[in-house]
């Protein structure tokens, strides 16, 4: 069993790496068990941007609804923004911290870390802490254009155009593969992140209620809710 400098490393599994899910453990002198968690959340490349989309729904192990209101992609940088996808507590602290670290560098150097480093850093930071049950998605744009990336639990990095984390992301590759073409437009891409999450939360019992949607451009970052996919974009 793998080791950290804080005790045994807990290694999330893509598809069960549910933002703000709340964990149970059954811990044993042998080994121990956690229940599962589940969430939806998707990003889309654009020509001029990247759009971010995720459910609102916190649930215990996949098995009971705990919240149906979380927020779970929130604003890391003046043009970027993460998903929160792990734990309650992981992806809570983590996201404060990245948010305080891109703001001190930009008050040391004046300008905005650039998004690639920003990338970088939060692959690094996730591998240097260890024990973290995170899965982010980290995505932005800057004078190089849009990225999008994913980051697991390992502080594995991977650029895409389309990516889809959590319990519903088999479901949400088969609408993204079928759909997504390059240089779509920002509104073309917001439907399509929109449907993507609404295809999953059909079949995944782990997502649900609304949607939370982060358009991310030269202009900044804008994340609306929504408690009815009707009401969305």
């Amino acid at each position: 069993m793998e080791r950290s400098r804080h005790g045994v490393r807990r290694l999330l599994d893509s598809r069960d790496g549910g933002v703000l899910s709340r964990s149970d453990r059954s811990e044993t002198s042998e080994s121990s068990r956690t229940v599962k968690t589940g969430t939806t959340a998707i990003g889309v490349s654009a020509a001029d941007g990247v759009v971010l989309a995720t459910d609102k729904r916190a649930s215990l192990g996949g098995e009971f609804v705990a919240n149906k209101n979380v927020q779970k992609v929130l604003q890391v940088h003046p043009r970027a923004a993460m998903t929160l996808v792990g734990s309650v507590g992981d992806a809570q602290s983590f996201t404060k911290l990245m948010q305080a670290e891109t703001k001190y560098f930009e008050l040391r150097r004046g300008d905005p870390l650039d998004i690639a480093a920003l990338q970088r850093f939060v692959a690094k930071m996730i591998r240097e802490v260890g024990g973290r049950r995170i899965h982010p998605l980290v995505a932005g744009i800057d004078e190089d254009g849009p990225r999008l990336a994913s980051v697991d639990g390992a502080g594995g990095l991977l650029t895409d155009d389309f990516i889809a984390t959590g319990s519903g992301m088999e479901l949400a590759y088969g609408v993204l593969e079928d759909q997504y073409e390059e240089g779509l437009s920002m509104s073309a891409a917001t439907d399509l992140a929109v449907e993507t999450v609404r295809s999953a939360v059909e079949r995944d019992t782990a997502s649900g209620n609304g949607l939370h949607v982060a358009t991310i451009t030269n202009d900044g970052v804008d994340v609306t809710g929504y408690d009815a996919f009707e009401n969305a974009p």
